[in-house]
C-alpha cells in the first residue's frame, strides 16, 4: 500500500490542530479565506467553507464578520497591505503611475481579487495609506484637495474596471475577451470595415497593454490641464 500523499501547503497551515477548538483569529481567517478565493474563486466563497477551513462553526465567524461584505472588506484592505509606501520616482506622473501598476498587481495576485475589492470601503490602514499617498502626489503636483481627490478616484476606479475584465477573460475556460473567431464572423457577416481593421486589438488578450495605453490617455490629459491653465492648479 502507498503512503498517503503531502496535503498542499496551504490546506496544511489552515488546517486546525487537534484538540481543543483553536481561537478564532481574524488575519487567519482573512489568509484563509484568500486561500479558499485563489482555489475555488468568489463565487464559491461561502461563510460556511471558510468556517470549515479554520475549523469552527459558521456562526463563530459572524463575532468577526457581520456579513459576508464585511469578509470581503476584510479581504480587500489585506490584498492593499504592501501598496502605500510612496514610489520612488522623482516626477509626479511616474508615481502615479507606479501606484495605479501596484493596484493592479495587488489584485491580478488573487482570482477575482478586483470583484473583491470593487464597491468595499475599507478604514483600514492599507487602503487608507494608499489613498493618502495617491492623493498626496497628486497635491504634490499641484492639484487642489478636491481635484486630486476626484483624479484619484478616476485612476481607482479605471484601475479596476480593467482588472475586473481582465480576470473575467482569463477565468478558467475562457478564450479572452471574445471567441475571436465567432467575433471575426460576425464582423465580416456585417462588413464592417472599421472594426475588421480593429480585430487584431479587438481579440488579442495582451491586457497589461491596453491597461498601459489607457493609462497613457489619463496621464496625458492631466498633463494637457495642467499646461493649459484650465485645470488643477489654475
Amino acid at each position: 500500500m502507498s503512503a498517503p500523499s503531502t496535503p498542499p501547503a496551504a490546506d496544511a497551515a489552515r488546517r486546525p490542530a487537534r484538540g481543543r477548538p483553536p481561537r478564532l483569529d481574524q488575519a487567519r481567517t482573512v489568509e484563509a479565506a484568500l486561500v479558499l478565493l485563489d482555489e475555488s474563486g468568489l463565487d464559491a466563497l461561502t461563510m460556511r467553507r471558510l468556517a470549515d477551513a479554520v475549523g469552527v462553526q459558521a456562526g463563530a465567524l459572524y463575532r468577526h464578520f457581520a456579513t459576508k461584505g464585511d469578509l470581503l472588506t476584510a479581504m480587500a484592505e489585506r490584498m492593499l497591505a504592501d501598496c502605500s509606501t510612496p514610489p520612488p520616482d522623482p516626477d509626479w506622473s511616474g508615481r502615479l503611475t507606479a501606484l495605479a501598476r501596484r493596484l493592479r498587481t495587488a489584485l491580478l495576485a488573487h482570482r477575482d481579487g478586483a470583484r473583491v475589492y470593487a464597491g468595499t470601503h475599507s478604514t483600514g490602514a492599507g487602503t487608507l495609506g494608499f489613498a493618502e499617498t495617491l492623493i498626496g502626489v497628486l497635491g504634490e503636483a499641484g492639484f487642489g484637495p478636491q481635484e486630486a481627490a476626484r483624479t484619484a478616484l478616476t485612476v481607482v476606479h479605471y484601475t479596476v474596471g480593467h482588472t475586473l475584465e481582465e480576470q473575467a477573460a482569463l477565468q478558467p475556460g475562457d478564450q479572452g475577451p471574445a471567441d475571436p473567431e465567432r467575433l471575426r464572423e460576425a464582423v465580416a457577416d456585417a462588413g464592417l470595415p472599421h472594426l475588421t481593421a480593429a480585430l487584431p486589438v479587438l481579440t488579442g488578450t495582451d491586457f497589461t497593454a491596453q491597461f498601459e495605453f489607457g493609462l497613457g490617455l489619463l496621464l496625458r490629459g492631466l498633463r494637457g490641464l495642467r499646461r493649459d491653465g484650465s485645470g488643477p492648479g489654475a
